[in-house]
């Protein structure tokens, strides 16, 4: 990958962002709010603040489904396409050791599956029959399982965090008994 394509990337990336935001705090002023300001939410959130409008929001929720299939859907397919290119790659190779760049690669597609999952759960799940326990543990979830994820496997990759964890994990075993 060279460095002008990452500068492409991350340029969509901060673009698109703006974006996504810019489209739904604009619609969001054009509502009205007549009833409670609590947020039921962690969070102050597009679909938690559709559910206190009094207004029409038919076209808000369009716009949260549009950009809910464009960009998770667009993210998907790049992701899924660079590491079809990967696993591709790692197959036709001579040396024939996909063990470890297949142990690389799992970890962030569980981290990316979980993020897309229940940011999906989240975005487009009809706002009439929404439980506000389960919309809190979507967003939870979205919010703080991927971040948590990410040092942990990571980290589980190296040999003396392993050797710790066994060692506690051990111990906790044995407690238990």
């Amino acid at each position: 990958m060279n460095p002008q394509f990452c500068v492409h990337m991350t340029l969509f990336s901060l673009f698109s962002g703006l974006v996504y935001a810019g489209v739904h705090t604009g619609n969001t002023f054009q509502l009205s709010f007549c009833q409670s300001n609590l947020v039921h939410q962690f969070f102050c959130d597009v679909p938690s603040l559709l559910r206190l409008s009094c207004s029409d929001t038919t076209i808000n929720k369009f716009l949260i489904l549009v950009s809910a299939v464009v960009l998770c859907g667009g993210v998907f397919i790049f992701i899924a396409m660079s590491y079809i290119g990967i696993f591709s790659t790692v197959l036709k190779s001579p040396n024939r050791a996909p063990g470890k760049a297949f142990s690389t690669c799992t970890p962030h597609i569980l981290v990316v599956s979980v993020f897309l999952s229940s940011i999906t759960g989240v975005y487009l799940r009809p706002s009439a029959n929404s439980d506000t326990l389960q919309d809190l543990i979507l967003s939870a979830f979205y919010t703080m399982v991927p971040p948590f994820l990410n040092p942990l496997i990571y980290s589980l990759r190296n040999k003396q965090v392993m050797e710790a964890v066994r060692k506690i994990m051990g111990r906790q075993f044995l407690s238990e008994k």
